[in-house]
């Protein structure tokens, strides 16, 4: 009987190339969360003008998206201890593609909070699972591929926002969402069959895998996770604060024509993406430790250049510099806390390092308020050399 149990354990234990196919089948999973919700950002100013909503009635709404993403993480947490990673990112990308399509349908600020909800808490979902799975899959492994993984996600989000971009002027936005949700629905079923049939790798330390009980954690553990959070934290505030406010920095401290300041964010997107693909490189040749503290002080001084330079062209420099920068540290530090305490770990690194990305943007604006938009712009330099300077002292852990 022992022996009847190692040969079973043996053959359900996933082979090399299934290992390859699960990681084919991720990537895609990641780059259509990018499209996707990259999809749906274009199409605001255009959602904007249906609802009628004024620019504070929208920004309430569009914290909807960050607000059910916060709220759902941790409860994605405990669905993928319980039915699995594999199920429920498959599950998450469902109502991910179904509820794209809910925005046109709004008329008002109040209904377009509502169904903001119900995308975000899929969004959110979305991002915990899959970034479990893909957490089991470099450990079984034993290489540094995270950071791939994430730069699929930026370039689905380039494509879908590229797309997007064109076709704005001639598609109404229920035609291109709705679009997206049957793009989104087809994707799933072909990706989602195969993801299912693929067994998720053994949990190195009995912390993850379906059906297990979850190690209690004792506190050095926890403190460690939140401390990969919180690097999350500090690069996504950075992520957040140039996606909003780049821009502008461009357009009204800088006079740039509209559309060199369209390009900024364009610079520090595709910096990020470039950074990303590389990173498997950088982190078998330099470790975590060293990948984490780099990024953090490359970042620092790309954003200083690009919030104090007096020209335009050393701004996009110092964009791409940044975007550089922070490209693999939130997938680390996603990693790490994962690899410590699981699905548990990843969704309170993902909680804080979302609320970095919502806490961002507003405290830019109030800091813009009380002092200078490029002043408030060299807090993102601050909180990535904090980056740095925490991630330096995870070498002896």
């Amino acid at each position: 009987m022992p022996l009847l149990n190692k040969l079973g354990t043996a053959a359900s234990r996933p082979t090399a190339p299934d290992l390859r196919r699960l990681r084919i089948v991720l990537t895609v999973f990641f780059a259509l969360d990018g499209f996707i919700f990259a999809g749906w950002v274009v199409r605001i100013p255009a959602i904007k003008e249906q609802t009628g909503a004024s620019a504070g009635s929208l920004g309430l709404a569009l914290l909807g998206v960050s607000a059910g993403a916060v709220i759902t993480m941790m409860l994605t947490g405990r669905l993928c201890r319980r039915f699995g990673s594999h199920r429920t990112t498959v599950a998450c990308a469902v109502l991910l593609s179904l509820s794209v399509a809910l925005p046109p349908l709004t008329h008002s600020a109040a209904a377009l909070a509502a169904v903001l909800l119900v995308f975000g808490a899929a969004y959110g979902g979305i991002n915990v699972a899959f970034n479990s799975a893909a957490v089991d899959l470099v450990a079984a492994l034993r290489r540094p591929i995270m950071p791939s993984f994430h730069a699929a996600f930026s370039l689905g989000g380039m494509v879908g926002a590229g797309v997007g971009g064109l076709i704005a002027g001639s598609l109404s936005p229920t035609r291109h969402l709705l679009g997206l949700t049957l793009i989104g629905l087809l994707v799933t079923a072909v990706a989602g069959r195969a993801l299912l049939r693929l067994e998720p790798p053994a949990a190195p330390s009995g912390t993850r895998g379906k059906g297990s009980a979850p190690r209690r954690l004792d506190s050095r553990t926890r403190g460690l996770v939140t401390v990969f959070g919180l690097i999350a934290l500090c690069t996504a505030y950075g992520e957040g604060a140039l996606a909003d406010w780049g821009a502008l920095h461009l357009k009204e401290d800088l006079a740039a024509h509209p559309g060199v300041a369209a390009a900024g964010y364009s610079c520090f997107a595709l910096a990020m993406t470039v950074g990303r693909l590389s990173g498997t490189v950088l982190l078998e040749r330099l470790g975590q430790t060293r990948v984490l503290v780099a990024g953090g002080a490359t970042a620092a001084a790309g954003m200083l250049l690009g919030a104090l330079a007096p020209a335009v062209w050393l701004a996009l420099i110092g964009f791409a510099v940044t975007g550089l920068g922070l490209a693999n540290i939130f997938p680390v530090a996603i990693e790490r806390a994962g690899a410590l305490a699981g699905p548990s770990g990843v969704a309170t690194a993902s909680t804080l390092g979302y609320g970095g990305m919502l806490l961002g943007p507003p405290a830019i604006g109030f800091m813009a308020d009380w002092f200078t938009l490029p002043t408030a712009l060299t807090s993102v330099a601050v909180l990535a050399g904090i980056a740095a300077l925490i991630g330096s002292t995870t070498r002896r852990h």
